[in-house]
């Protein structure tokens, strides 16, 4: 049995997330508001388990996401299904294209579909599947 972990060391924790993280994302706008958002909620979540290992190994994954590889480009689909997420459906206008001006969207209608409320169900499981094996610490 481990002891009880101090809050020095969650502190500690999330500060090394935090700049791993913001070196990865090479300080990009989108992505590190993104990673600041993400880490505040977990660190925020009460029904949160504090693994040490896992941030370990988080911390590892995040470095290894500063060169560009696997780990920089999951890192990168992440942090924009993440800001997509947050920022509401494509057809709102507030979509990662037409933020950017890429693209813009003609009907002002919002057409519904019958994957609307599950689009993110299959990635979800995918990143919880990921973390189970990896024993990282990621989340979205």
């Amino acid at each position: 049995m481990s002891a009880p972990t101090s809050k020095l060391d969650i502190l500690h924790s999330y500060r090394h997330l935090m700049r791993a993280g913001l070196r990865a994302v090479c300080f990009s706008k989108p992505s590190r508001f993104i990673i600041r958002d993400v880490l505040r909620d977990g660190f925020r979540d009460r029904k949160a388990i504090f693994s040490p290992a896992a941030v370990q190994r988080t911390i590892l994954f995040l470095q290894a996401a500063q060169k560009k590889g696997f780990e920089h480009r999951l890192l990168k689909t992440l942090t924009r299904i993440s800001w997509e997420r947050r920022m509401g459906p494509k057809g709102a206008g507030n979509s990662w294209e037409g933020v950017l001006g890429a693209r813009k969207h003609s009907s002002g209608k919002k057409k519904y579909t019958a994957i609307d409320g599950t689009e993110y169900e299959h990635f979800d499981r995918t990143l919880a599947m990921l973390n189970d094996t990896a024993n990282l610490c990621l989340k979205i």
